[in-house]
């Protein structure tokens, strides 16, 4: 397939967990049948990074190509632009939400306190 032929498309890595592969998203936006409105969908294309050089969240150009396995057909030609996404374990997480929940007392919990202390 001559390189001019090939489709060229432009996504964000959703994934690079995989060796030497990654998982492009591509957001493009489709026309609704009847009601004419721009709807916006997704495609999720598997492709080759043959040097790890693609990071989670980093915006791609990926080019399309012959099968390299059985979901790979398209390659990653160029990083477009490098983002940084913040990481945040869900410890972490759960840790600040009890954190905050322990600090303020829900206004039901003093409530049903006051009906049981009234009923004894």
């Amino acid at each position: 397939m001559a390189r001019e032929k090939r489709k060229v498309r432009v996504g964000e890595v959703i994934s690079d967990k995989m060796a030497k592969t990654v998982i492009v998203a591509v957001r493009w936006k489709q026309n609704h049948p009847i009601y004419g409105k721009a709807m916006p969908r997704l495609t999720k294309f598997y492709a080759h990074a043959g040097e790890n050089q693609c990071k989670l969240g980093d915006l791609v150009r990926i080019e399309e190509t012959r099968p390299i396995s059985r979901l790979k057909r398209w390659r990653v030609v160029e990083v477009v632009e490098r983002r940084e996404i913040a990481e945040v374990k869900p410890e972490e997480l759960d840790r600040e939400v009890l954190a905050a929940t322990e600090a303020q007392p829900l206004d039901g919990d003093d409530d049903q306190s006051s009906e049981e202390e009234s009923t004894q």
